[in-house]
C-alpha cells in the first residue's frame, strides 16, 4: 500500500473513497467493497490530529487498509489551514493530486471550512460519484462515534460487532492496540508471569483501565493473553500502561511490534497486600481465560 500526500500526485486512474476512517467499521468496509467492484486501485483518506483519541493509530489502520484491499492512503492532517480551507478549493487540491474516475462516500460525508461541503457538491467536479447510505446492525446506525462509544463504555463485544462483518477475519478486522514491546520493570517474571510492556501513543483510545481477557499476535503467532491498562498499584506505579502476559509464549519479544486484541473484561485493577497474592490472582485469571478459550 502507497502512502500519498497533497504534494505527491498519484497519476493512476482511481477509485477514491472519502472520510475522515478512523479505522474500519462495517459500513467503512461497504464504501470499500464498492470502490473495489469498479476495477480500479482504491485510495483511501484518513484524517490524522483531530480533536479527541482515535479509535486506531495511524499505523494501526495502515494494517487495518492494507489487509482490506486498499492500494493508496491519503493522509490529510487536521492542521488549522485544512480546518478554514473552503470546500470548493479543498476539492481542487484533491483533484489535482488525484486521477480519480469515481468517487465513493457516506450520505453524511461532509468537509472543508465549518464542514459545509456536502456529497452534491462533489459531483460538480466528479461526474461519478456513489453516495452510500448509513449502514445499520440491530437496529443500530454504525458509526465511528457509535464505536467510541462502546469501547469507553468498555462494551467490547458491541464493539467487535460494529466492526465485523459476518465470517469476517478476527485478526484483520476486531479492535486492538499495537505498540513495540518496551523494557519494564521486569518484576512479573520474578513471580512467574513474565509480561511484554507496551509503548502506546498518547492519541490512543483505549477501553477502562482493569484486566482484560484476549489474544495477541507476535511474530512467533497468535497467543491467549491476559491485559492490564492502567496503574499497577501493588507495585506503587500510577503510569498508566498496558502489559500483557501471554499464554503459552516463551521467548524475548523486546523491539517487536506486537497487536493485543482484549475481548472480554476480567476484574477491575486491585491492590494485593503482596506478590504472592496477586501470583495467585493471576493463576486465578490464567484458568479463567482457558476456560473461555475452549
Amino acid at each position: 500500500m502507497l502512502n500519498l500526500t497533497l504534494n505527491e500526485p498519484y497519476k493512476e486512474p482511481c477509485a477514491l473513497v472519502l472520510g475522515g476512517f478512523d479505522g474500519l467499521h462495517i459500513g467503512h468496509r461497504v464504501l470499500l467493497q464498492g470502490a473495489a467492484s469498479a476495477g480500479l486501485p482504491v485510495v483511501l483518506t484518513a484524517m490524522t490530529g483531530g480533536k479527541g483519541k482515535s479509535l486506531f493509530t495511524l499505523p494501526e489502520r495502515e494494517f487495518l487498509f492494507e489487509r482490506a484491499g486498499v492500494s493508496a492512503l491519503l493522509e490529510l492532517p487536521f492542521t488549522e489551514r485544512l480546518r478554514m480551507t473552503p470546500p470548493e478549493m479543498f476539492l481542487q487540491e484533491l483533484f489535482s493530486a488525484l486521477n480519480v474516475r469515481v468517487v465513493f462516500c457516506g450520505e453524511d460525508f461532509r468537509f472543508g471550512k465549518d464542514a459545509s461541503g456536502t456529497p452534491d457538491l462533489l459531483k460538480q467536479f466528479v461526474p461519478c460519484v456513489r453516495v452510500l447510505g448509513l449502514v445499520e446492525r440491530d437496529g443500530r446506525k454504525i458509526s465511528a462515534s457509535a464505536c467510541k462509544n462502546c469501547l469507553q463504555a468498555g462494551d467490547l463485544i458491541g464493539l467487535n460487532a460494529l466492526l465485523l462483518p459476518k465470517d469476517a477475519d478476527f485478526y484483520g478486522c476486531a479492535y486492538f492496540v499495537q505498540g513495540r514491546v518496551e523494557h519494564g520493570r521486569e518484576v512479573g517474571r520474578t513471580y512467574g508471569f513474565p509480561t511484554a510492556n507496551l509503548a502506546v501513543p498518547p492519541e490512543k483510545l483505549l477501553p477502562p483501565d482493569g484486566v482484560y481477557g484476549g489474544m495477541c499476535t507476535v511474530p512467533a503467532g497468535n497467543y491467549p493473553c491476559i491485559v492490564n491498562i492502567g496503574a499497577r498499584p501493588t507495585f506503587g506505579v500510577e503510569e498508566r500502561k498496558i502489559e500483557a502476559y501471554l499464554d503459552g509464549f516463551s521467548g524475548n519479544l523486546y523491539g517487536e511490534t506486537v497487536r493485543i486484541y482484549p475481548t472480554e473484561f476480567l476484574r477491575g485493577i486491585e491492590t494485593f497486600p503482596s506478590a504472592e497474592a496477586l501470583r495467585a490472582q493471576l493463576a486465578e485469571d490464567i484458568v479463567n481465560l482457558r476456560e473461555n478459550k475452549r
